[in-house]
């Protein structure tokens, strides 16, 4: 059965472009790393990585999930998909503008889960997927640089 995780809708103090430049190129991420922890309990995600593609965390008890981007729609969208998890899903990230400082953003997980197991997930992944909106759009976006230097 098909299930589908939706973030809140949450706005961030910088222009669509830059976000999507930004979280289009994750290693661009990994420069921001530690203010990235900031946002998520330290104790349950840890072991961050990031290369361009790809992003991988330790999450216990679940252990490592790795996903890779593999679609960019220039600037609205960026999907992903699962190369190494216990539970396969599809990830995406969409981004509209509001005015040209600012855009919004919405995140959502989709993932084929039988009904035993969406009861026990749906609380944590939900909260989790939330708690991931709310680093994103907390980053300050204007402070990075969107060179690879």
């Amino acid at each position: 059965m098909e299930s589908k995780f939706e973030s809140s809708i949450k706005e961030i103090a910088a222009p669509q472009q830059t976000v999507y430049e930004t979280l289009s190129d994750l290693s661009r991420l990994e420069k921001i790393k530690d203010r990235l922890k900031d946002h998520v309990d330290a104790d349950k995600l840890e072991g961050f990585s990031f290369d361009r593609d790809t992003m991988t965390a330790q999450v216990p008890p679940i252990g490592g999930i790795t996903l890779r981007i593999i679609e960019r729609e220039e600037p609205k969208c960026i999907k992903f998909e699962t190369e190494q998890s216990p539970m396969p899903f599809n990830f995406w990230i969409q981004l509209l503008p509001v005015t040209d400082d600012t855009c919004k953003m919405k995140l959502t997980i989709k993932a084929s889960l039988n009904p035993f197991i969406r009861g026990m997930v749906s609380k944590p992944l939900s909260e989790a997927l939330e708690k991931m909106a709310d680093a994103i759009a907390n980053i300050n976006y204007n402070d990075l640089p969107l060179d690879n230097e």
